[in-house]
């Protein structure tokens, strides 16, 4: 079975409590670690790889993005998707190509502007669509939805995103940013998988979004956070002068 195969089928015959978990690893030695550590897929943060190749978030040029994530793929033998934003304003048929050199099984495509607005629903479900004609059955789409990170709390307006995404060929919708109250909402008003994200040691357990409705678990940056949290504190000590 290919690649990306094994990672569609992760995403089906989930039970509530058990959705399934993603890290994000953000350069070839944390993929390796995550990897070893028994996961069966991984999904990059474009805020982690950003963070790893010196930008802010957002601001990572397309190419180096590839790069990025075409060598967290070579490091690893489990199935790759990555986060590339909102496409950088590529063509579908030239970002399929860049994904498929790349090695991956899937992407995130978002639906924000460049300038932090929300794109037009029509228009960005259009391009979606392209992006599935061009891909087939190579790559597992993942449409971020952004209403909520955008100030716009009404589920329903979520939900209505997520059924144009779905009508283009999204494999999974991720409303990024949900509310958990609202998640069950969500879960009854979208057909197919959902992505949430979780927070590393804080709010719900994956499992616990998994009883809320999520059917796949990613992490964003936090994950990535957590690793530089932890090696400024060891810088910090390794600094420290020794009190007389």
């Amino acid at each position: 079975m290919s690649h990306v195969s094994v990672f569609r089928a992760l995403h089906h015959g989930r039970v509530p409590d058990d959705p399934l978990v993603l890290p994000g690893p953000w350069d070839a030695a944390s993929a390796r670690v995550f990897a070893e550590a028994g996961f069966p897929a991984l999904a990059t943060p474009s805020a982690g790889v950003a963070a790893s190749l010196g930008y802010e978030d957002g601001r990572t040029p397309a190419d180096e993005m590839f790069a990025a994530v075409a060598r967290i793929v070579r490091a690893v033998d489990v199935p790759v998707s990555a986060d590339v934003e909102g496409g950088y304003g590529l063509a579908p048929k030239e970002l399929v190509e860049r994904l498929l050199e790349a090695g991956v099984v899937g992407c995130n495509l978002e639906d924000s502007t460049r300038e932090g607005g929300l794109k037009d629903l029509a228009e960005h479900a259009e391009w979606l669509a392209g992006v599935r004609e061009e891909a087939g059955d190579r790559l597992f789409l993942n449409a971020r939805i952004d209403t909520f990170v955008r100030g716009v709390d009404d589920p329903g307006a979520a939900i209505g995103r997520a059924a144009a995404y779905v009508a283009a060929g999204a494999d999974c919708v991720y409303p990024i940013a949900a509310p958990v109250a609202v998640l069950p909402l969500l879960r009854a008003g979208i057909q197919g998988p959902v992505n949430v994200v979780a927070h590393p040691g804080q709010g719900p357990s994956p499992a616990e979004l998994g009883g809320l409705g999520a059917t796949r678990i990613t992490f964003g940056p936090g994950l990535q956070r957590q690793a530089e949290q932890a090696v400024r504190d060891h810088a910090l000590r390794l600094a420290a002068r020794p009190t007389r």
